[in-house]
C-alpha cells in the first residue's frame, strides 16, 4: 500500500471559503494559499482597495475570488457580507476567522478600558458573532463546513506587554472547544490554527524592536515563521482532510512552546 497521501486530499475544489481581514497579513496569503488549492475565496475587509487589489491577483493566476466590504465589529456588516457571499457562491463551506488587533505592547496596567474593548471585540466577540451566523446557514442547508480560528503562541507563552491580545487569544482556544463540541450537531467543525512569531501589523512592534534579536534567539529554529509554514496546516483544516478532527488547535512555532520562558 502506498504511504503518499492522495493528491485530492487537501483538495477545495468546488468549496467556497470566507476570509476576514484578507486585506493584509496573514489573511492575505491565506486568500492565494485557498484559491490555489481550487476554492471560490471570498475576501472580507475594510480597506476595499486592498482586497480588489488581491482578487485581482488570484484572478490573474486563474483563481475565482471575490471582494466584499467587511467590518467585523458591525453587526449589520457582518449580515450583508454572509448574504452577499452566500448569494455569490450558492453555498458556503469554511470560515476563516482571521481580523485580529492588538492594543501596542503594553501591561494590564498601563491599557484602558477603551484598548480593552477593541481587542476583545474584535479578537473574541466576532468571531462568535461571525461563526453563529455562518453555522445557522450551515444547519439551514444541511450540509458539513469548518470554522478555522487564527488564535496565537501567546495563548500559551506568557510574556510582558501582550496584554490583552494574549488574553483575548487564550479565549479564543477555549472558544474554539466550546464551538467544536456544540457545532457538532450542525456538521461544522471548529479548529484553530496558532502560530508562532510572524511579521505581520500586528507582530511588527516586537519583531522589529531592539529585542528581536534575543527574542528570536529563544526559538528553538532560530527563527521566525514565514507564511509559507501556515499553508500546509491551514489547508489540512479547512480541507476534508481533517474530517474527523474538531476542537483542535494546531501550534506552528518553530518549537518555541517547547522552550523554557
Amino acid at each position: 500500500m502506498s504511504l503518499n497521501a492522495d493528491s485530492k486530499t487537501f483538495d477545495l475544489s468546488g468549496k467556497s471559503v470566507l476570509i476576514t481581514g484578507a486585506s493584509s497579513g496573514l489573511g492575505h496569503h491565506f486568500a492565494g494559499v485557498l484559491a490555489d488549492a481550487g476554492a471560490t475565496v471570498i475576501l472580507g475587509a475594510r480597506r476595499v482597495d486592498k482586497i480588489e487589489q488581491r482578487v485581482s491577483e488570484i484572478k490573474a493566476r486563474g483563481g475565482r475570488a471575490f471582494g466584499l466590504a467587511l467590518d467585523v465589529n458591525n453587526a449589520e456588516n457582518v449580515v450583508d457580507f454572509l448574504e452577499q457571499a452566500e448569494a455569490l457562491c450558492g453555498r458556503l463551506d469554511v470560515l476563516i476567522n482571521n481580523a485580529g488587533v492588538e492594543a501596542g505592547a503594553k501591561t494590564f496596567m498601563m491599557i484602558d478600558e477603551e484598548d480593552w474593548d477593541t481587542v476583545f471585540n474584535t479578537n473574541l466577540k466576532s468571531i462568535w458573532r461571525l461563526s453563529k451566523l455562518f453555522t445557522e446557514r450551515i444547519a439551514k442547508n444541511k450540509h458539513p463546513a469548518s470554522i478555522v480560528n487564527i488564535a496565537s503562541i501567546t495563548a500559551f507563552r506568557t510574556i510582558k506587554g501582550q496584554f490583552p491580545y494574549a488574553v483575548s487569544k487564550a479565549a479564543l482556544i477555549k472558544a474554539t472547544e466550546i464551538m467544536a463540541l456544540e457545532g457538532a450537531k450542525y456538521g461544522v467543525r471548529v479548529n484553530a490554527l496558532a502560530p508562532g512569531y510572524f511579521l505581520t501589523d500586528v507582530s511588527r512592534v516586537l519583531l522589529e524592536s531592539e529585542m528581536s534579536e534575543e527574542f528570536r534567539k529563544g526559538i528553538p529554529m532560530r527563527r521566525y515563521g514565514e507564511f509559507s509554514d501556515l499553508d500546509g496546516p491551514l489547508l489540512l483544516l479547512a480541507s476534508d482532510a481533517s474530517a474527523y478532527m474538531t476542537g483542535s488547535t494546531i501550534v506552528v512555532d518553530g518549537g518555541h512552546i517547547c522552550a523554557e520562558l
